[in-house]
C-alpha cells in the first residue's frame, strides 16, 4: 500500500471514529434535553414516578460522559489530529462536561420536588416559564451542534440574554414576596435555587453555542461581547 492510500486509509478511519463520537454525543444530548423537560414538568406538579426516573437518568448521562471522554482521549492519543480535527474532538470534550452539568440540574430539581413532600410551593411553579425557555435553548444548541451551524449558535449565544433577564426579574419578586411574609422564606429560598439552576442552564447552552463557533470559525470567543461575535461571523 502506497503512502497516498495509507494516509486516505487512516483519514477514513478518523472520520469514522468522529462520526461515531458525535452519535454518541447527539445521543446524550436527546437524554439531557428529556432529563430537562421532565424536571421542568415537576415544578407544577410533583410526579413521584417523574422524579425516580429524573434522577435514574441522571446515571445514565454520566455514563454517556465518561464513555465519550475515554473515547476522545484515545482518538486524540492515536490519531493525533492537527488542526480542524483536533478543534472538534476539544468542542466534544467541553460539550459533553456541559450537558453532564446540565443533567445535574435536572436532577437537582427532582430532588429539590422530593424533599417538598407533596407540598405545594407557588414559586416552583412560577418557574416554569423559565425552564421553557432553558429547555428551547438546550434543542436550538444541540441542533446547532449536530449541524455545525454558526448562524443557529449565534441565536443560541444570543438567547442566553433574555433566561437572564427573566432570572433576575424572579429574583427580585421573591425577595419583594419574602418581606411581605417570612414565613414563605424557606419555600422561596427552594425556588431560588432552581430558578439560579435554570440560568445555569442557559449559561451551558451558551457555552457549547461557543464551542460551535469555536470548531467551524476557529476562533475562541468565550470572552467576546455579542457585537464582536457578530462581526468575526
Amino acid at each position: 500500500m502506497d503512502k497516498l492510500n495509507i494516509s486516505k486509509h487512516i483519514s477514513g478511519q478518523f472520520n469514522a471514529e468522529l462520526d461515531h463520537v458525535r452519535n454518541q454525543i447527539m445521543a446524550m444530548g436527546g437524554l439531557v434535553e428529556e432529563q430537562l423537560k421532565d424536571a421542568i414538568h415537576l415544578l407544577s406538579k410533583a410526579d413521584h414516578d417523574l422524579i425516580e426516573k429524573v434522577i435514574e437518568t441522571d446515571g445514565k448521562v454520566n455514563g454517556f460522559e465518561v464513555q465519550i471522554d475515554e473515547e476522545c482521549t484515545r482518538i486524540i492519543a492515536k490519531r493525533q489530529p492537527a488542526a480542524s480535527d483536533l478543534r472538534v474532538v476539544m468542542a466534544i470534550i467541553k460539550t459533553i462536561a456541559d450537558l453532564e452539568r446540565i443533567g445535574d440540574a435536572a436532577e437537582k430539581i427532582a430532588r429539590m420536588v422530593q424533599r417538598q413532600n407533596d407540598k405545594h410551593n407557588s414559586s416552583l411553579a412560577s418557574l416554569e416559564h423559565l425552564g421553557l425557555r432553558a429547555t428551547a435553548m438546550l434543542r436550538e444548541v444541540l441542533d446547532a451542534f449536530a449541524r455545525m451551524d454558526v448562524d443557529l449558535a449565534f441565536k443560541v449565544h444570543r438567547a442566553d440574554k433574555k433566561v437572564d433577564k427573566e432570572y433576575e426579574r424572579f429574583i427580585r419578586e421573591q425577595m419583594t414576596y419574602m418581606m411581605e411574609d417570612p414565613r414563605s422564606i424557606p419555600q422561596i429560598l427552594d425556588a431560588i435555587s432552581v430558578a439560579r439552576d435554570l440560568e445555569r442552564v442557559g449559561d451551558r447552552c451558551q457555552n457549547i453555542a461557543e464551542y460551535v463557533i469555536y470548531f467551524v470559525r476557529g476562533k475562541d470567543v468565550r470572552h467576546l461581547g455579542r457585537d464582536e461575535i457578530k462581526e468575526l461571523l
